[in-house]
């Protein structure tokens, strides 16, 4: 009897082997990522110029001091980030350290039941697991907690804004964005989507947070002018080295001026086609529109702007995510080649091949968010260019077989028949139970 209640359950259907399969290795995959790699480290230190910055603007000394002719971190956040990292140069520097790895992993957790509930998943779902593994093994979130920098609670409020934004609490949905801008403008992009929906209220929140926060640390900061001073200027440059822009590895192998700022305006005319086909088409499909053009928006703000980094590509998890929609332009295999490149913890330095293996290790990152924006303005529009040949603009551009795609898998794994059939309720013959079917008049052929 004893031995009977110490066995663990076996699984009964393909959906409960896949969760049982998943969950452990998602659990210690987690477990192994936040105590052992992240509390390790690594030679590249995101903490530390934190740290110290913390610690100066407590005791009231210059901040912004950082020397741009090294490649080491430099300390690059508003007098308003300044303000709200402070704290961490309380205690000492191993344990703020170990205090920051917790914070960024209990928010990249939270951000994970997040998606999940943005895309109606619960914890039993299969989704669950999987979606935990993949977030944990991919190289934004490892390094993200290696290194030590901010970017898990920057992707916890891009959910919140997210949520908040669905919901319509423009006010607090604002108010999330400009807490992020305030420590960093990575989301600022998202600005956008709350003006193509008419949810002008985001906007005196996103304002005027950081500018409430940095005219609290203006008085209280030894240097604050100096960011704007020394720490913008350095931000508008573009650098040759742990860049993934394009601007940064045309710096790096040299590529002319004019070649580097034709690859940016022609990626900068795709994305504008593809958020104005978005807009045009799908901002009624609330939840596929904010998921995509918040993709669109932030895969060209790493690769178009002066600094793009491998670990940023944490705030596309919600496009990823979008995969289960019908209508994904997730659901083709160059998108996920695209995300191999700048999601895999894989490295490509080869011993015997080293002029290939650092090629391929230097640009898959920019070539996978140049194939993603390629990948989705082909699908729209090759979906525009169908639905205007067949006359069916006024009805939208999705493809006609989406109404007959199947859904994704529900809570127990299981595919419903039909998107317009509850599968509890279904029929074998594909009516609805306990609806009466209309039987063909006399002398006609079923």
């Amino acid at each position: 009897m004893l031995l009977r209640q110490l066995e663990p359950r076996t699984a009964r259907t393909t959906a409960e082997a896949i969760k049982f399969a998943l969950w452990p290795l998602a659990v210690m995959t987690v477990l192994n990522r936040v105590f052992i790699k992240a509390v390790n480290g690594f030679i590249t230190d995101d903490f530390a110029p934190v740290y110290k910055a913390s610690k100066a603007f407590l005791n009231g000394q210059p901040v912004y001091t950082a020397n741009f002719d090294s490649v080491d971190p430099h300390y690059l956040y508003p007098p308003s980030g300044t303000l709200m990292i402070a704290p961490l140069a309380i205690i000492d520097p191993e344990k703020s350290r170990w205090c920051f790895i917790l914070l960024n992993a209990i928010a990249i957790l939270i951000a994970w039941y997040l998606l999940l509930k943005l895309f109606k998943f619960t914890l039993s779902s299969i989704a669950a697991p999987v979606l935990l593994f993949a977030m944990f093994i991919s190289e934004t979130v490892t390094n993200t907690l290696i290194f030590t920098n901010v970017n898990g609670c920057i992707l916890l409020a891009e959910l919140l804004f997210i949520h908040l934004l669905l919901s319509r609490r423009d006010l607090w949905a604002g108010a999330v964005l400009g807490l992020s801008i305030a420590v960093k403008p990575t989301l600022a992009p998202l600005i956008l989507i709350a003006a193509a929906r008419g949810q002008w209220r985001v906007f005196y929140t996103a304002i005027g947070v950081p500018v409430a926060l940095t005219a609290i640390a203006w008085p209280l900061s030894k240097d604050a002018s100096k960011f704007f001073t020394h720490t913008v200027r350095y931000l508008a440059e573009s650098r040759d080295y742990f860049n993934s822009a394009v601007v940064g590895n045309a710096a790096y192998y040299g590529l002319p001026e004019w070649m580097t700022w034709g690859v940016r305006i022609v990626f900068g005319i795709m994305v504008a086609i593809s958020l104005w086909l978005l807009y045009r088409y799908y901002r009624e499909d609330e939840l596929f529109f904010i998921t995509t053009s918040s993709g669109v928006l932030m895969t060209a703000w790493f690769l178009l702007s002066s600094l793009g980094q491998m670990y940023y590509s944490m705030m596309m998890f919600p496009l990823l995510m979008s995969v289960v929609l019908r209508n994904s332009v997730m659901r083709n295999w160059p998108a996920w080649l695209a995300v191999f490149g700048f999601m895999s913890y894989d490295k490509w330095l080869s011993d015997r091949w080293q002029g290939i293996g650092r090629n391929l290790e230097y640009l898959r990152i920019t070539f996978g968010w140049g194939l993603l924006l390629i990948v989705i303005f082909c699908v729209l529009g090759d979906r525009y260019l169908a639905a205007r040949r067949d006359g069916r603009l006024q009805f939208g551009i999705d493809p006609t077989w989406v109404d007959s795609a199947p859904e994704a898998p529900d809570e127990q794994g299981r595919t419903p028949l039909s998107p317009r059939l509850d599968p509890e309720t279904a029929a074998p013959d594909g009516t609805e139970r306990g609806e009466i079917r209309a039987e063909p008049p006399a002398g006609v052929v079923k």
